[in-house]
């Protein structure tokens, strides 16, 4: 019982470590609706959790309206990212060739927006590509960007 309830313990910490809350950063309304919010795009900033200096600007439709207001639209399954170095790099461990770095449900069941980050280690940068993922069909949409790091900091690598 105790053993169930540490590797519960240490499961609930590793997630709570891994997830980056998004910082709102702004909205630019698209389309006026009568009853609900507007469509909106909106621009998120996301803080890499093992690579403390870069930030990912996520950007994303949210469909507003009563259903949207009440957090049961299904918003369209296109972003854009760009991520930067806002600061000096610092890697908090040694990072895998390919993890998923954030993740958002976009709707109640079936959707959701991931980041990627894959390292580049030969030209010794951070590649990060957003995707929105359907349970039932997969989506093409995607985009891509790209942060170099500088040759005097090498991106460790776990083996």
């Amino acid at each position: 019982m105790k053993q169930g309830f540490r590797i519960g313990l240490v499961a609930l910490a590793c997630a709570a470590s891994a997830a980056a809350p998004a910082q709102k950063i702004g909205d630019v309304s698209t389309a006026f609706q009568w009853v609900g919010p507007n469509h909106k795009i909106v621009v998120e900033a996301y803080d890499d959790p093992l690579v403390q200096g870069v930030t990912c600007y996520v950007s994303r439709a949210r469909t507003g309206g009563i259903k949207g207001g009440l957090g049961l639209a299904e918003d369209r399954a296109e972003a854009s990212i760009a991520c930067r170095q806002v600061g000096p790099v610092h890697f908090s461990e040694p990072l895998r060739r390919e993890d998923e770095v954030f993740s958002e449900r976009m709707s109640i069941l079936f959707k959701r927006l991931r980041v990627v980050r894959m390292v580049d280690a030969p030209r010794n940068t951070l590649v990060y590509l957003t995707y929105s993922e359907k349970l039932i069909d997969g989506s093409p949409q995607n985009a891509i960007t790209a942060v170099p790091i500088d040759r005097a900091t090498p991106i460790p690598l776990k083996p």
